[in-house]
């Protein structure tokens, strides 16, 4: 394949995200298709809706490269050189109440042997017209501000997002990482969108964002963004459970403290 120019790919993942937020804006306060409902999660068919808009819009630049994404994925994606990462509507379960704190995440990934880095990374959000955007080589932008990661050295002053993952292995471990850092954290944020946590620590309104048992697609273009406005981004691979990862993304200075307290509890076991 020949290599992928960051800036097309960057404009047409944009583009593609915009087009999904219009019709998530469009359908915020309208009654929802649900597809699938569990006790901790909730599946539209806006979901399945906006992954297949997104999915047109990149092909119309980029027609060989698969998309892998919640809501299913292109046969060949194991075998790509190139690939979307796409969650098309981060925060389903926020939005699917109504409530304004959801996002479309879009990344490409490039593959060297066997591993895939992140080559562009785009996070937007419709309801507040916030679009965060990021490649490998460039700075992390706010609607083309360049942004950067918080300055707060300690814990003490932290504010600290925590993500809780739907499967009972991932509760019972962040539970105890909650009671843990609520005694020590100037505040911890449960907010319910992983990729926006992301983009928050990215631009300083968080300090750190903490999960266990979050998926690729929530993750691949956020992290980047926080890595681009200098803060650290690290994902540990879960076993027996694909495109699944531990996550502990901060601005660097308080990365030390928050790992040792997840590394006292056990990592999540695969689910049966």
């Amino acid at each position: 394949m020949k290599p992928v120019s960051a800036p097309a790919a960057l404009a047409a993942a944009e583009s593609a995200a915009r087009a999904a937020g219009k019709l998530m804006r469009a359908h915020l306060r309208r009654t929802k298709k649900v597809n699938e409902a569990t006790q901790h999660d909730i599946k539209l068919d806006l979901d399945v809706r906006c992954q297949r808009l997104i999915t047109r819009q990149l092909a119309l630049e980029f027609p060989t490269i698969p998309v892998l994404g919640e809501e299913g994925c292109d046969a060949t994606i194991e075998e790509a050189d190139a690939r979307w990462v796409v969650d098309p509507i981060d925060g389903t379960v926020n939005y699917a109440h109504g409530i304004p704190h959801a996002c479309v995440s879009i990344a490409l990934q490039i593959r060297d042997r066997r591993r895939y880095t992140t080559l562009v990374g785009v996070v937007h959000d419709p309801f507040l017209d916030e679009t965060w955007t990021a490649t490998a080589t460039g700075p992390a932008r706010l609607n083309g501000r360049k942004i950067q990661v918080s300055p707060r050295p300690r814990l003490s002053e932290a504010v600290v997002s925590l993500g809780f993952a739907k499967s009972k292995d991932t509760l019972d471990r962040m539970l105890p990482v909650f009671g843990e850092l609520i005694h020590q954290v100037r505040k911890v944020r449960l907010m319910g969108s992983a990729a926006l946590a992301l983009t928050y620590v990215a631009d300083g309104r968080f300090d750190a964002y903490v999960e266990a048992g979050i998926r690729l697609w929530d993750v691949a273009a956020g992290g980047l963004i926080v890595q681009r406005a200098g803060g650290r981004f690290e994902i540990t691979p879960i076993e027996g459970e694909p495109y699944k990862y531990s996550l502990n993304a901060n601005n660097g200075h308080i990365h030390a403290p928050l790992k040792r307290i997840a590394d006292r509890f056990p990592t999540p076991t695969p689910e049966p």
